[in-house]
């Protein structure tokens, strides 16, 4: 999915119209809906600035619009074949099925994606589960990892208050 289709996606998702998205980023109100038209249809590119208002006002990390080149088969298998030689990514067969897995004895880097893979596995688990909302899912994905962030910052805040309270 182009980072166009992305816009597209979550500027639905969220419920705002062209122009509105549009004029949100800084657009004239009268060219704003043609000038996001242009940028989802893929008619022009946005740059890194302008990533960044569109992913401030979607509420999203501005890596959850730039995805790299998985619109095709090929695409896809050669970024999952990248993921195997930076990450360790290895490709396996459990209980009759294909699935990936990472080998987190491969180095540093393999043990900090494997923390990451294992939160998201997670949240994934709460949602089906029912644990949480498709929109608490989708807030925990889009805004990755700062929503992870701001979780483990309340937890030793709260942690903070309890041994204040303790110690007095």
């Amino acid at each position: 999915m182009a980072i166009g289709e992305r816009i597209r996606f979550i500027r639905n998702l969220r419920g705002m119209t062209q122009k509105y998205l549009g004029t949100a980023v800084g657009f004239p109100e009268k060219t704003a809906d043609i000038r996001l038209a242009q940028y989802e249809a893929g008619t022009r590119t946005p740059k890194a600035d302008l990533i960044e208002k569109l992913a401030e006002v979607l509420d999203v990390c501005p890596k959850a619009l730039d995805v790299p080149d998985i619109d095709s088969y090929i695409g896809l298998m050669h970024t999952l074949f990248a993921l195997e030689d930076i990450y360790g990514f290895k490709i396996d067969k459990l209980d009759g099925e294909v699935c990936i897995r990472l080998d987190k004895n491969r180095g540093s880097m393999s043990v900090s994606m494997f923390e990451d893979l294992s939160a998201w596995q997670k949240e994934a688990e709460k949602y089906r589960n029912g644990e949480i909302s498709k929109e608490e899912y989708d807030a925990w994905r889009y805004n990755y990892p700062e929503h992870q962030v701001r979780k483990t910052k309340q937890r030793l805040d709260a942690l903070r208050e309890q041994r204040k309270s303790e110690n007095k």
